[in-house]
């Protein structure tokens, strides 16, 4: 059994026919491990994450008795629960996946494998030209039905993640516990709410926080990420307390623009809006103006 430390891994959530489907990138040996939970719910078409346990459970137990190597070669690794903790699933990369497919019984085996084989060779391909991931992201949240503004601040969001989490790597701090610690400093100084409190309050379990952030809380939460990576690199922090401190100077920068905006509008900026509830009202709002 693998770790996910030892991997030197990625995790990403993919999406197909709107379904997530979470997944890990080994840059080591350069393959996906994806859930086969998530592939199961797929292919038979189940939204409760405990039918789709059930489902393996006894598909696992019927492939071990016929001695079926795919289930005894497959891998643990810790992947976001519904529940919003990190916690091991069953996975398999993409070859052990397409073997466990034809013992799925479902008319979107075919669309998936063609999905999967699809997402295998983009990565390698934006391995080449990380441009491409930028594509794909933009790509995947118009699929989602996301605004073409939500979706410019959010790439430029990840573009800012990626300069922070770089600094944080040049003062040798580590992935994990350390970068997750930071982050949930960051954003409690800007937003009063720690990275599970605003979680809660937009009822999410294992989706992505800013995926489900409006436009003003994206760009409170950029500037805060902003200023903890120029701050730490004017003030060299020299271990992780003193990396602590900055990153709380960093979001206290954001919540003094977050009070005055409270202020000048009368209205919260961290509110229950999630991209679900979102997306409703935005097609409440198209169907109201076509019957206009």
């Amino acid at each position: 059994m693998k770790s996910n430390k030892a991997m030197g891994k990625q995790n990403e959530i993919k999406v197909f026919e709107d379904k997530q489907v979470r997944s890990l990138w080994d840059a080591e040996q350069e393959k996906w491990y994806i859930s086969i939970i998530d592939v199961i719910s797929v292919l038979t078409n189940q939204n409760n994450y405990q039918g789709a346990r059930n489902y393996w459970k006894v598909l696992k137990h019927r492939l071990l008795k016929e001695g079926n190597k795919t289930v005894t070669n497959c891998n643990q690794l810790k992947m976001e629960a519904p529940d919003g903790k990190m916690r091991l699933t069953d996975v398999a990369d993409t070859e052990q996946l397409f073997r466990l497919i034809q013992s799925i019984p479902s008319p979107k085996a075919e669309p998936f494998k063609l999905w999967l084989a699809q997402v295998a060779s983009e990565r390698l391909d934006e391995m080449q030209d990380p441009e491409l991931s930028i594509d794909r992201a933009l790509e995947q949240y118009m699929q989602l039905g996301y605004s073409e503004n939500w979706i410019n601040q959010r790439l430029k969001s990840i573009e800012i993640r990626k300069e922070l989490t770089d600094e944080w790597g040049k003062r040798g701090l580590k992935e994990g516990v350390q970068f997750a610690t930071l982050t949930d400093i960051i954003t409690k100084a800007w937003s009063d709410k720690t990275t599970k409190e605003y979680k809660i309050l937009k009822g999410l379990k294992k989706e992505n926080l800013r995926d489900n952030m409006t436009n003003t809380e994206l760009i409170l939460n950029m500037l805060a990420e902003a200023s903890t990576k120029d701050i730490s690199a004017a003030t060299n922090p020299k271990d992780f307390e003193e990396s602590k401190k900055v990153a709380k100077q960093g979001g206290n920068v954001a919540k003094v623009a977050r009070k005055e905006l409270e202020a000048k509008t009368g209205k919260k900026v961290v509110t229950s809006l999630n991209a679900k509830t979102a997306l409703q009202l935005n097609e409440g709002d198209k169907k109201k103006k076509k019957r206009k």
